[in-house]
């Protein structure tokens, strides 16, 4: 069986779409999924699971979902591999940064086209850094997340796909529950 990670978009945010992680875990249990973990509550699952396509094990976690609490969530299923060269392609590897909790992945979930990028990367703020891959835009934002303007939001309306941030830490803690 291989192992997954699945990050939820929007769950568990200001009230708004409430997903308790130990019935979520329970219901994909029920589904064929083995030995689910999730980390933290803002939607971070970690699974086994006979190999299938990622396409079909995010469509597969959107239903139950959707069948469970009544709503629809954007899921991105990604392998052990695939997060793996997540973090390693990472450009801000300065020690301060990564202590300070200054660096974080923006996940995407589809590749944006090359004009939404070359838009995009004329995009300058004080205090923060970026760069694109097809799957992710790293983000240095080094006043924090929460006063940067290179935010989830803005990312998503720029490159015109939806997409999905964690920290440093998390994505770590992530590989860390998998292996």
């Amino acid at each position: 069986m291989e192992k997954y990670i699945a990050f939820l978009r929007g769950i568990n945010v200001g009230g708004h779409k409430k997903v308790p992680m130990a019935k979520l875990r329970e219901v994909l249990d029920v589904t064929g999924f083995h030995e689910v973990r999730t980390y933290i509550q803002s939607g971070n699952i970690v699974f086994k699971c006979p190999e299938k396509s990622v396409s079909e094990l995010e469509q597969i976690i959107k239903k139950t979902i959707e069948d469970s609490f009544g709503f629809r969530v954007p899921t991105l299923v990604k392998s052990l591999d695939e997060v793996q060269k997540i973090i390693d392609d990472n450009p801000f590897t300065t020690s301060e940064y990564l202590e300070t909790n200054s660096v974080y992945f923006t996940l995407l979930f589809d590749v944006p086209s090359g004009e939404q990028i070359r838009s995009f990367e004329s995009v300058t703020y004080p205090n923060e850094e970026f760069k694109i891959s097809d799957s992710c835009v790293y983000l240095l934002c080094k006043k924090g997340y929460g006063n940067a303007k290179l935010n989830n939001n803005l990312i998503e309306r720029k490159l015109r796909v939806t997409a999905t941030a964690r920290n440093y830490r998390t994505m770590n803690k992530l590989l860390e529950l998998a292996s």
